[in-house]
């Protein structure tokens, strides 16, 4: 930010500028919504800490001697605030669940991809205080502060805070292992995994960090690892949640003791003018509506900032494709006079694994808003009956993992129930089919399905075998259930988008991989839906026909 544009800016409201001060809340809100939230993960409490926060930077800017100090005078009082709630904590409240997941939103908002979402993702994994180091060493390697900054706010020498931060990296990194595992289809792990909930926490950093450090298959990271302040050059501040409020909290107060109680605190004559009166005025990018809020506004379609770094080939331009899908299933080739499938004609049907070498087909472009899920961003579904219910119009991956050294046998597949609107198949990917045989894994364990030495599972008769990543198209709502019974497998289910589809389908043996991807979709309603779907809601979604017609 203009140094000199703020000093002249926070003077102004110092002196009772009633448009100043309008700028200055608005122009560092998005600074101390990010350290706050990001120190917190999301928690419900991000909003009052944030609000409580710019409450003491106005009410206090009177007493700031040095304009030029404002930056670390405003993080320090965040960080107390955030210290504070801390402490306020009960025993009933330390198990809260964040109300919206500060890393996912930092990955969704800034469309983070590859090792940089690797590294958003990791913060989930870190200690309180750590996270709460890492709100600020995040910003100051994307260069909001400095490290004079970072340690003043933290109350510490420049000495000390090299010291903790390079403890907090350390932490980060072996997170960063983590996510890469979790990521993975490392039977070990997924044997580990089988007790833990979810959610992660220090004990179970411990665990996972102790498999990954013993395990082949985990330590292999297939390429070089970027270190993280490298990866954090040039990200931009998650923007503020559409609809985002900082209520001044004056209560049920009346016009004249709000005006009172505001003018003591320092608020402009515009900020009072919303407090009491029925309107709407719009500065800086935030609205100040009547009963005393500010409101953050966007146009609805406005675009979230990436970061800034350079495009990659992969992001730039698709590579030629030249593949015509093996044994295909016969479809009736549209023409002038002759109408395409109607929808849910075409099912999925067991189909041969292409070449490996072989470039998989354009994906055809369908229209997107996004999907939401019941699960979030990563339904993690290990259990017979778990379900996520996906709503909206994009692309879903439902990534497999396949357990038979837990328990080999008879698969039961999931099945998609409940279906309003329209859903299809329309790629695999994931670098193999699930029976494809593994590279570099122990003697007789051959595939993702199994080996002789430990047995297989084993699919119902005329069931399509599924590659590692499975991407479907919904336009509309269904409810996707494991239905676990016999062989151990999981699932786990993440909206996702077509670019992220074609870099996975195109991540071919020129990569390290086993095998391009698949291209299923045909762009038309003769697109294959799922075997196992119906529009029903059975009582038992494992008794869904493998080839109900939707």
């Amino acid at each position: 930010m203009d140094s000199e544009h703020w000093r002249a800016v926070i003077t102004a409201a110092q002196a009772g500028d009633r448009r100043a001060l309008d700028e200055l809340v608005a122009g560092w809100l998005p600074l101390v919504y990010n350290i706050v939230g990001r120190a917190l993960n999301g928690h419900a409490d991000v909003d009052d800490v944030v609000q409580e926060t710019m409450l003491r930077a106005v009410g206090h800017l009177g007493s700031l001697r040095d304009p030029d100090s404002f930056r670390s005078w405003l993080v320090a009082i965040a960080m107390r605030q955030i210290r504070d709630r801390a402490r306020r904590r009960t025993p009933d409240r330390l198990e809260e669940a964040p109300a919206s997941d500060f890393a996912d939103l930092t990955v969704l908002r800034l469309q983070l991809e590859g090792q940089r979402r690797e590294v958003a993702e990791a913060v989930r994994w870190l200690d309180d205080e750590d996270r709460q180091l890492l709100s600020l060493w995040w910003l100051e390697v994307a260069g909001e502060l400095t490290r004079r900054e970072l340690a003043a706010a933290v109350g510490i020498t420049r000495q000390h805070a090299a010291v903790r931060v390079q403890r907090m990296k350390e932490r980060l990194e072996t997170s960063r292992g983590i996510v890469r595992a979790l990521d993975g289809a490392c039977p070990g792990l997924r044997e580990l995994t089988g007790r833990w909930d979810g959610r992660p926490d220090s004990v179970w950093r411990k665990r996972l960090a102790r498999h990954i450090r013993g395990c082949g298959y985990c330590g292999d990271t297939r390429g070089t690892v970027v270190p993280a302040e490298r990866l954090l050059v040039g990200i931009a501040l998650v923007p503020l949640p559409v609809g985002f409020t900082l209520a001044l909290a004056f209560g049920g107060k009346t016009a004249a003791a709000v005006t009172s109680a505001a003018t003591s605190a320092g608020w402009s004559a515009k900020l009072l003018g919303a407090l009491t009166k029925p309107a709407v005025a719009v500065t800086a990018g935030a609205t100040i509506a009547a009963g005393g809020a500010y409101v953050v506004t966007q146009p609805p379609d406005a675009p979230p900032p990436r970061a800034a770094v350079a495009p990659t080939a992969t992001a730039t331009a698709e590579p030629p494709r030249t593949f015509t899908p093996p044994a295909p299933t016969p479809k009736p080739s549209p023409s002038a006079t002759q109408k395409a499938d109607p929808y849910g004609t075409v099912v999925d049907a067991v189909d041969r694994a292409p070449d490996p070498d072989t470039r998989p087909a354009a994906l055809p472009r369908r229209p997107e808003s996004g999907i939401t899920s019941t699960g979030g961003p990563k339904a993690v579904m290990q259990h017979r009956g778990d379900r996520v219910t996906l709503t909206g119009r994009g692309y879903v991956l439902v990534r497999w993992q396949i357990s038979p050294r837990s328990r080999p046998g008879a698969l039961v597949m999931p099945s998609w129930t409940g279906l309003k609107g329209r859903l299809f198949h329309v790629a695999s990917g994931g670098w193999r089919r699930m029976d494809d045989p593994l590279p570099g894994a122990p003697n007789g364990y051959a595939t993702g399905m199994g080996g002789p030495d430990i047995g297989y599972a084993v699919l119902p008769p005329g069931t399509q075998q599924m590659w590692q990543n499975e991407y479907f198209y919904l336009d509309g709502t269904v409810t996707l259930t494991q239905n676990e019974r016999g062989c151990d497998y999981g699932l786990t289910v993440f909206p996702s988008d077509r670019e992220a589809v074609v870099r996975d389908i195109n991540e071919g043996p020129a990569d390290g991989a086993l095998r391009y991807g698949l291209v299923r979709d045909t762009g038309t309603d003769s697109a294959p839906v799922p075997q196992y779907v119906t529009r029903e809601t059975p009582a038992d979604p494992a008794t869904v026909p493998q080839r109900s017609r939707v």
